[in-house]
């Protein structure tokens, strides 16, 4: 799964990248090394024009980590739909109605993930140790998501507070050298597959789906960074530097991977 990651593009970095303008509502982007989930962050996606519907507008917006269905009837449920399984979208109720209309691309610099290793805490349980995630040149990575918007039932339609707009990240089987670390990773979609991934004209499944793949063979890189990352309170670009670590996930050769191996 993809629980943690980093984002800390400004909103005119993410306007000239994504050639998005930013959303009315936009509120000031601060850099968030240690996004964790229920945390709002800027997205980018595409929507139509309240005033001509054959008008698109691609847009930095801001939502909620944990997808929370419009037919739900609590919000609660957000906590446990962070992350979107590729192979099902189509199948599972809580995504297919988004995985036809509401797509996004969600900017980060990179993400975290755990490697279990063979050293043991105070417990005997196997410590595990961070690494993180990122593209060799240090550009944005744009994560595949789908976003949601539910109404709180209790309140006015008209009360803009009673509208939450929710997202979720869509994990693929990671690479071979990815999967040394985790068995999972979120889906990346290449640039010139921008227009397509975020066209909500498009619901041609079997097309989306072909867009659904691993990173391609050294599009990522990864190297251990210090267990602070555990705690979502700590929040600072120290958290991206690498560390030494012991116990690193081994290579076909049975040697220990230097950074930017994986």
């Amino acid at each position: 799964m993809c629980g943690r990651y980093a984002t800390t593009r400004s909103t005119a970095d993410l306007s000239a990248e994504f050639e998005a303008e930013p959303a009315e509502d936009l509120p000031e982007l601060r850099p968030d090394y240690n996004v964790a989930p229920t945390k709002v962050v800027p997205l980018i996606l595409e929507r139509r024009s309240s005033d001509d519907p054959e008008v698109k507008h691609r847009l930095v917006k801001a939502l909620t980590w944990g997808l929370v269905p419009s037919w739900a009837k609590d919000r609660a449920i957000g906590n446990r739909l962070i992350n979107a399984r590729s192979e099902t979208l189509g199948e599972k109720p809580s995504f297919r109605a988004a995985f036809a209309k509401r797509r996004a691309l969600v900017p980060a610099d990179g993400f975290y993930e755990w490697y279990e290793t063979d050293r043991l805490n105070a417990k005997g349980k196997p410590i595990k140790q961070p690494y993180f995630i990122h593209a060799p040149d240090g550009g944005t990575l744009a994560m595949a998501g789908l976003y949601e918007i539910w109404h709180d039932k209790s309140r006015p339609e008209e009360d803009d507070d009673s509208w939450l707009w929710t997202f979720t990240i869509i994990t693929t089987t990671a690479t071979d050298e990815l999967g040394r670390i985790h068995d999972r990773a979120p889906m990346l979609v290449p640039q010139d597959q921008w227009a397509t991934w975020l066209d909500p004209d498009l619901d041609d499944k079997e097309r989306l789906g072909r867009l659904l793949v691993p990173a391609a063979p050294g599009a990522l890189e990864a190297y251990p960074v210090s267990t602070s990352v555990n705690n979502v309170r700590n929040n600072g670009p120290e958290l991206m530097e690498p560390i030494a670590a012991e116990g690193e996930p081994e290579t076909d050769d049975g040697g220990q991977p230097r950074l930017g191996d994986l």
